[in-house]
């Protein structure tokens, strides 16, 4: 099979150096990407290790020995250096002073997470400040929703009083055993 006499057969030139397709060597832009770029033809020199040569000699055991004690004096003295520098700042102490009679104590609780804990605090003393109108009318709605079993009256008023704390306290219900907490 003969060529026209203008055409020229076209082989596939170097990869897109974006998207590594091959595409025709006569096209200019990648039909993928659009990348005008090709993968260089120039290959980089590989490089060889050199071994050791033999005749090198192997250093004394109690020459090595004695730079393997000194590397290790030098690291140990600069691992203390920098946890001495960690450690020279100054312990915060407690900003409640009234609560430390003995003398000032230092802080081991971030003050983000004492601010949050005193919301829950406010929050809890604010769900006990129950007014008494209320409470009775709590308890009244206990005692006479189940007037089946007199023995239990107290035990509904007991658990509608502790739920609608519960509730404006945001507490949720806890299934199971309480543990107490250890000193």
């Amino acid at each position: 099979m003969a060529t026209p006499a203008g055409l020229k057969p076209v082989g596939y030139g170097l990869p897109c150096l974006k998207c590594r397709t091959y595409y025709a060597a006569d096209v200019k832009v990648c039909p993928v990407c659009q990348t005008t770029e090709r993968v260089s033809p120039v290959v980089a020199p590989v490089r060889t290790v050199v071994a050791p040569a033999a005749s090198e000699e192997t250093p004394d055991l109690a020459t090595l020995e004695a730079e393997r004690e000194r590397f290790l004096r030098d690291f140990k003295a600069q691992l203390l250096t920098s946890q001495m520098q960690v450690r020279s700042t100054p312990p915060t102490n407690c900003t409640r002073a009234e609560n430390h009679q003995a003398g000032q104590q230092t802080a081991t609780v971030c003050q983000a997470c004492v601010d949050h804990l005193q919301e829950r605090v406010d929050i809890l003393e604010a769900a006990l400040h129950i007014d008494l109108k209320e409470a009775s009318q709590i308890v009244y709605e206990a005692v006479w929703a189940d007037t089946s079993d007199s023995t239990k009256t107290y035990d509904n008023a007991a658990h509608a009083l502790l739920n609608e704390l519960r509730k404006r306290a945001g507490v949720t219900q806890t299934f199971g055993i309480l543990q107490p907490l250890s000193d």
